[in-house]
């Protein structure tokens, strides 16, 4: 009898190569010839085309316009793929150090409203404890959570009277394309290309329980146009190299935000005289790339490295957000995909906060340089306390019933919906 022995595929790249059968006497048996290199990029087209059409008819986004919106709950179910995605990648975060790092939430019987102390605490480490309980916070979230592209700055809002954790802040890189922020300035091109580095946006912002009931993200929203965070931005920012190689004198002047679903109930009237004024520019067009899947992403940038092309690997500065526009439009392109289907469809209400009153003579050229005076975290802080937050606590004092026990069931059970979970998990 013929001995055979048999070696496991091999996988390289994302490809399996041929099994290795070799006989008694060492000669290899037959193998499937490999495909060309032609045949082997047609297949990878083919794949991901199929893909992109099967995942948009899977969640409702082929016959979307703008006059025919989704409803919060629509675009909650559209959004579940990119929900699943943080959920897989964060549960190991939750079960390893998930015990841990809840007890950087309050109780509520332990906020006095009135002696409430915000104060911002800058995440230089992604792989820290700080960078450890952002992640773990967007958890409690119901929308999936970017983790952005470009510049980046990310805060924890910490309550120095109870040392507990009130909100969630980061600024990254803004959209380089945004008709109703660029409409709202009298941006042209040019002028956009070479200020575009002076604005920051917002892609995560809000509280936490049970600061979340006492409107904690109206004072999220507002120490972001504080004087720590203008301070951070020239100290990491204050002198970039652009795109084009010239070296610019960066000064933050402008924030912008967009809602999370639809009109925002949380930037609208969002203000205070003499401090800050958070203005509704607009719609969103609703372009983007949150409607294709991550695995499919990838094929794409796989695509373009083996076509040698220039966006396959990665983003240069200036680029932000906008590289994975680039390389889906460039992949659907190539696959013979129309590069519309970036269009979903989905507006999101967009908000600009000036953080200056000559921003826009800055930002269109018309002067060469400004001055960025802002208020402090504790000037800002009481503001907002005395607007908002101690009213809110007389009127809705609930937020006292929250516990961290239920702030560690909310996780879970985001986790719960979208990924195998024990019920046995516990504090």
């Amino acid at each position: 009898m013929t001995k055979i022995i048999k070696f496991d595929y091999i996988t390289y790249n994302g490809y399996n190569n041929s099994a290795l059968e070799l006989h008694q006497y060492g000669a290899p048996a037959m193998c499937e010839p490999e495909p060309s290199r032609e045949q082997s990029l047609e297949n990878l087209k083919s794949e991901i085309n199929q893909e992109v059409q099967e995942h948009l008819n899977e969640i409702g986004l082929s016959d979307l316009d703008d006059d025919n919106q989704p409803s919060k709950e629509a675009i909650r179910e559209i959004q579940q793929e990119d929900r699943r995605r943080t959920a897989q990648r964060e549960e190991a975060l939750l079960r390893d150090r998930g015990s841990e790092l809840i007890e950087h939430f309050a109780e509520g019987e332990e906020i006095c409203p009135e002696e409430m102390e915000p104060a911002l605490h800058f995440i230089d480490q992604a792989d820290s404890t700080a960078g450890h309980l952002f992640r773990l916070a967007t958890l409690i979230w119901s929308v999936p959570v970017s983790r952005g592209i470009g510049r980046r700055m990310r805060f924890l809002i910490r309550d120095h009277h109870t040392g507990k954790l009130i909100g969630l802040l980061a600024l990254g890189s803004p959209v380089f394309n945004l008709s109703a922020r660029d409409e709202w300035i009298g941006w042209n091109v040019e002028d956009r290309e070479a200020r575009l580095v002076n604005v920051m946006d917002a892609y995560v912002l809000g509280a936490v329980p049970p600061y979340a009931r006492l409107l904690g993200g109206k004072l999220v929203g507002a120490l972001a146009t504080s004087s720590q965070v203008q301070k951070r931005f020239r100290k990491r920012y204050g002198k970039r190299e652009s795109v084009s190689g010239a070296v610019k004198e960066a000064e933050l002047v402008l924030i912008t935000a967009t809602s999370a679903l639809g009109r925002s109930s949380l930037y609208n009237r969002l203000r205070l005289d003499g401090l800050f004024r958070y203005e509704r520019l607009g719609w969103t067009e609703g372009y983007g790339h949150f409607h294709i899947p991550e695995p499919t992403f990838q094929k794409m940038r796989e695509l373009l490295e083996r076509e040698d092309h220039k966006y396959a690997e990665g983003y240069d500065f200036g680029d932000g957000p906008n590289w994975r526009i680039r390389v889906v439009r460039e992949a659907l392109d190539q696959v013979g995909l129309d590069s519309e289907l970036l269009h979903h469809g989905i507006q999101r209400e967009v908000f600009g906060v000036p953080l200056v009153d000559n921003f826009r003579d800055y930002l269109c050229g018309r002067i060469d340089d400004t001055s960025v005076s802002r208020p402090s975290v504790s000037e800002t802080a009481e503001a907002v306390k005395k607007r908002w937050i101690i009213d809110r606590a007389d009127r809705c004092p609930d937020y006292v019933e929250w516990s961290r026990r239920q702030i560690w069931e909310l996780m879970v059970s985001r986790l719960e919906s979208e990924v195998p979970w024990s019920k046995n998990s516990s504090l």
